[in-house]
């Protein structure tokens, strides 16, 4: 079983890789047992460094040319290269932000605003050099700061890339500009740091009694082991803002505005598919039995969500689409994102056959009663999805149905060479409550960070481009390029 694995564990490889929770209001639990700060000896493994090396470089290439092609093919023909200027855009912008302020406002201690935001101390990575390190999520095992810094980095770009998804075909590009920079810095970093800032196994393990200081949502005792709230929640509801404030396409829901290419969406989705273990494994830190278990996770919660949009396309339209397909395994992976190294193989492959009938309902139904134009359905998927899997992963993390339980650090004890370290009593409801709350908190935030970011856009260069430019084309007029040429 998964709960005694736990409790067995070798000094200093110690393996409690339940990401990003490590014990519930730790100040209140009494320690059963506990072993002193120099007992723990930092180790750096050479297979961990190199599987978040790999990993950091599959979540870059799930933006560049996966999520470029993705939304690429989506759009039609005459706005490919904006699509493709845009994500760009915005990835680059986004790494270079990361190491000037990003990675020190997420990954710091934030003083009184700790809660909420990091500090001022890593700006421009002061202190991190080759030598630094960043804690795993067990007892003694550590990479490279430098490792963890850009694995990060390609979380905070691709989260912001995913927003263009709801405005695409309409957003002037000095708009995305602008966007790139404020969007990151207002809402990102504080919903990053809320989730995933916390002082680490080493520090909760050797002095179990004291307070711990950790972000707002961490300190509800959410989960989100790769991003369900941090990147979908967070994007999809920005999305859905932007698409809002912009307003609809000229002629939406009057003129067809089918993808120009399915045959690049195809590639795009496999490409995110295949940077997704990057990700999802990934977040694990360690390559170890957990992130096989994220890994598994991302094939069959994927799977099935593809086969349960291909059903529903099926039953309901009498014809199973290839966007259909495209679109549910994105679902899927957009689902079992918070739940990866939480859930057991049979609970993933739940999460995927339900995630994508309610995807579904909102990118086709409810999208077009209320008549907002997500361009691409980021709000549909990735909100939606995020919000689906965010809160399944309470449900999903038990270990009655197959899921890997809770470490709580509070309870690890050495003797000799042997760690010990307890498990979280697990109640659904709580554990559920928690994550309606993160979920709730992360609609809020997302919601009126990205609003005010839009309207200041739209106020600053109008927002959007004129609808001569918006008829001829994003391409030619705002970049000069064709996609194609015959």
């Amino acid at each position: 079983m998964i709960m005694t694995r736990l409790t067995d564990r070798r000094l200093p490889a110690a393996r409690p890789a339940i990401a990003f929770l490590g014990a519930l209001a730790i100040a209140a639990l009494s320690a059963t047992a506990s072993f002193a700060q120099d007992a723990i000896t930092p180790t750096v493994d050479k297979g961990d460094t190199t599987w978040m090396l790999v990993s950091t470089i599959l979540v870059l290439l799930m933006i560049i040319p996966g999520l470029a092609l993705f939304y690429g093919g989506l759009v039609r023909v005459k706005n490919m290269v904006s699509m493709l200027s845009q994500v760009t855009a915005v990835t680059v912008i986004g790494i270079v932000m990361w190491v000037v302020w990003g990675y020190s406002f997420a990954f710091t201690d934030g003083g009184p605003l700790d809660l909420f935001v990091g500090g001022f101390s890593k700006m421009f990575l002061a202190g991190v050099t080759p030598e630094s390190l960043a804690g795993t999520f067990s007892v003694g095992v550590y990479i490279p700061e430098l490792v963890f810094v850009m694995f990060q980095a390609t979380f905070a770009c691709i989260t912001a890339a995913l927003v263009l998804g709801g405005v695409a075909e309409r957003m002037k590009f000095s708009a995305v500009v602008i966007f790139a920079v404020l969007w990151p810095l207002l809402v990102y970093y504080p919903m990053a740091h809320m989730v995933w800032w916390w002082p680490g196994p080493d520090a909760i393990a050797s002095n179990p009694e004291a307070p711990v200081r950790a972000g707002l949502l961490w300190n509800f005792g959410a989960l989100d082991f790769a991003g369900g709230t941090v990147v979908h929640i967070n994007s999809g509801i920005a999305a859905l803002v932007g698409a809002v404030i912009l307003g609809p396409r000229h002629g939406y829901r009057r003129e067809l505005m089918a993808p120009h290419s399915l045959t690049l969406t195809m590639v795009g989705a496999g490409l995110l598919w295949v940077g997704w273990f990057g990700f999802n494994a990934g977040s694990n830190l360690e390559a170890n039995g957990y992130a096989a278990l994220a890994m598994v996770n991302t094939f069959v919660a994927t799977a099935a969500a593809a086969i349960s949009w291909m059903a529903m396309e099926w039953i309901t339209k009498k014809k199973p689409s290839l966007l259909g397909l495209a679109s549910g395994a994105v679902a899927g992976l957009v689902a079992v994102t918070p739940a990866a190294g939480f859930s057991g193989p049979m609970g993933a492959v739940i999460l995927g056959l339900i995630v994508s009938p309610i995807c579904l309902t909102f990118c086709s139904g409810v999208k077009h009663a209320l008549g907002y134009d997500d361009s691409l359905d980021a709000f549909g998927i990735h909100g939606v999805g995020g919000i689906v899997g965010a809160i399944g992963t309470g449900i999903v993390v038990s270990p009655a149905l197959g899921g890997a339980g809770i470490v709580d650090y509070t309870t690890c004890a050495a003797d000799g060479d042997i760690l010990t370290c307890g498990a979280v009593a697990y109640s659904m409801v709580g554990q559920v409550f928690a994550q309606i709350k993160a979920v709730l908190v992360a609609i809020l935030w997302s919601g009126i960070g990205s609003s005010a970011i839009f309207f200041l856009i739209r106020a600053v260069t109008g927002g959007r481009v004129s609808h001569e430019i918006e008829i001829e084309g994003l391409d030619l007029r705002e970049h000069g390029e064709a996609a194609y040429h015959a």
